[in-house]
């Protein structure tokens, strides 16, 4: 029989680093920028958080239906500042997000105020919602 001890607290610290991590590094370790997604009725909206980053950094492209962001942060520790502690990420920040067959890719528009990325793209007109025409014709009775 196989014996082990449970440490609760041990449990929720890890849980929560592992979650962090996911949220702060992607698999092969680059930062990342949060993100939300809103698919409204003619398009869908998608934030990226990018606060302190210079507008002229930030690269959005879409090939083949990968779009993809990137954005550089600078380090800004002149000769005669010395660091003792860095807790935001330095470096280029990446995010690619597949996008559906349903979403126009050629009529992206983007937008970066207040830290924040703002990438719009429209839903195809042959992918939204409609109301489909119900045909009336003549009911015939079923003989049992």
């Amino acid at each position: 029989m196989l014996l082990t001890s449970i440490d609760p607290f041990f449990q929720e610290f890890e849980r929560q680093f592992n979650r962090l991590a996911r949220q702060t590094f992607d698999s092969t370790g680059n930062a990342m920028m949060p993100m939300d997604g809103l698919r409204r009725s003619d398009d869908v909206l998608l934030r990226f958080d990018l606060p302190g980053i210079d507008p002229d950094s930030i690269e959005v492209t879409v090939d083949r239906g990968v779009l993809s962001v990137s954005a550089r942060r600078e380090d800004e520790v002149s000769e005669d500042e010395r660091l003792f502690v860095r807790e935001r990420t330095m470096g280029t920040f990446t995010r690619r997000v597949y996008l559906s067959e349903h979403l126009d890719s050629d009529k992206i528009d983007a937008g970066y105020a207040n830290g924040v990325l703002t990438v719009r793209i429209p839903v195809l007109e042959r992918a939204k919602p409609r109301k489909v025409a119900i045909q009336r014709g003549e009911t015939k009775a079923i003989k049992a």
